[in-house]
C-alpha cells in the first residue's frame, strides 16, 4: 500500500498556472460582499454566548470589538494584542487572544520569537503582502504601522503561547455544497453534496462561535481520500525533485529552531502559503528553501502535505 501511495505521489508534476488559478478559488478567502456586511445583526442590547464560554456580551459591546470569551486560557495580553493602537487593529481581531487565528488567518501561537520577527520584516518590505490576497494585503499594513516595542511584545506574546489545534480533517469523496461567508465556507441551507474533486474544504462546526471570535472555535477540513497517506509519505521521503518536508520541518512537523511547525494547523492556511510560495509572492531571502520546493509540488502534492500536517498533534 505504501509503495503504491509513494508512486501516486512521484508521478505527479509541478502545479501548473490552471491549476494554481482554481485552487485560489477555495483556498484564498473571499472578502464579505457590502450587501453581507450590511445585513441585520442581533438587536444591540440581545446578549450574545460562544460554546463553552460562561460570559456573555450585548452586540453593542462584540461591535465595539471582539471580547475575551476564555480569559482563563491565556496570560495577560500586551495592549497591542488586546486593543490595538491608534490607527492600528488589535493582534487579537484577526489572530484571537490565543494566536489561534482561523483559516483565513496565520496562527502565530507557537510559532519561534525570530520566525515572528522574520515575517514582520517581510511584511514591512513588501516580500510578503503584496500582490496578494487582501488578508496578507492587510498584515502588510499592520507590519508597517506597529513600533518596534509593540512588534517584540507581540512577538514575545504569541511564541510562548502552547499552539492547540481546533482543526478534525475528514476523508470523503463528497462534501456539501459551500458559499462564502465572512471569509468562511459554510454549507448551503439543504443537504446537498458535490465532489470534493481537487479542494480542501475547511469549515467551522459553529458559525457563530466564529463570527463572535470565539478562541476555541473548532473546524472541519474535509480532503480527498488517501490525501493524509499520500502526505505523510511525501512528508517522509519527498516526491520527485522536491525534498522531504521533514528535512526542514522535522520528523513530527513540529518544527525545528527558526523553521516553523506544521502539525495541527489549517490545512487551508498551509495550503494558501505553499501557492504564495510556488507563485514567487513570499519573496524574502529566507523564503528561498520554500519557493524551490513549492515548484517542484504538483496541486494534488501540497494537498495531500497539507491534509498531513494537518492531521497531527501539535
Amino acid at each position: 500500500m505504501l509503495g503504491g501511495v509513494i508512486a501516486h505521489a512521484q508521478d505527479t508534476k509541478a502545479a501548473s498556472n490552471a491549476e494554481i488559478t482554481a485552487a485560489e478559488a477555495w483556498a484564498f478567502p473571499v472578502y464579505p460582499p457590502l450587501s453581507e456586511l450590511q445585513a441585520p445583526l442581533p438587536h444591540p442590547q440581545e446578549r450574545v454566548h460562544v460554546t463553552g464560554s460562561a460570559r456573555g456580551y450585548m452586540q453593542s459591546q462584540i461591535d465595539q470589538s471582539l471580547p475575551d470569551w476564555f480569559p482563563q486560557d491565556h496570560p495577560p495580553a500586551p495592549t497591542i494584542v488586546a486593543e490595538g493602537r491608534k490607527q492600528m487593529e488589535s493582534c487579537k481581531g484577526c489572530h484571537g487572544f490565543n494566536g489561534t487565528g482561523t483559516p483565513a488567518t496565520a496562527s502565530p501561537a507557537g510559532l519561534p520569537k525570530a520566525y515572528i520577527l522574520e515575517q514582520f520584516a517581510a511584511f514591512r518590505a513588501g516580500q510578503r503582502g503584496a500582490n496578494t490576497p487582501r488578508s496578507s494585503q492587510d498584515m502588510r499594513k499592520e507590519a508597517r504601522a506597529v513600533g518596534d516595542d509593540d512588534l517584540r511584545l507581540a512577538a514575545d506574546y504569541f511564541s510562548k503561547m502552547k499552539y492547540q489545534s481546533h482543526v478534525q480533517v475528514i476523508e470523503t469523496a463528497t462534501t456539501p455544497k459551500m458559499h462564502w461567508k465572512f471569509l468562511m465556507q459554510v454549507p448551503d441551507k439543504g443537504s446537498a453534496r458535490e465532489p470534493i474533486g481537487q479542494r480542501i474544504i475547511e469549515t467551522p462546526v459553529s458559525f457563530a462561535d466564529y463570527r463572535y471570535g470565539s478562541d476555541r472555535t473548532t473546524y472541519i477540513a474535509y480532503v480527498p481520500p488517501g490525501s493524509i497517506a499520500r502526505g505523510a509519505a511525501i512528508s517522509a521521503k519527498g516526491t520527485g525533485a522536491a525534498a522531504a518536508c521533514e528535512s526542514c520541518h522535522g520528523a513530527t512537523l513540529h518544527g525545528v529552531g527558526v523553521i516553523p511547525p506544521l502539525a495541527g494547523r489549517s490545512p487551508t492556511y498551509i495550503m494558501r502559503e505553499l501557492i504564495l510560495f510556488r507563485t514567487g509572492k513570499r519573496s524574502n531571502p529566507q523564503a528561498a528553501p520554500m519557493r524551490t520546493e513549492a515548484s517542484q509540488l504538483g496541486i494534488n502534492d501540497m494537498i495531500d502535505v497539507a491534509a498531513y500536517a494537518a492531521s497531527r498533534k501539535p
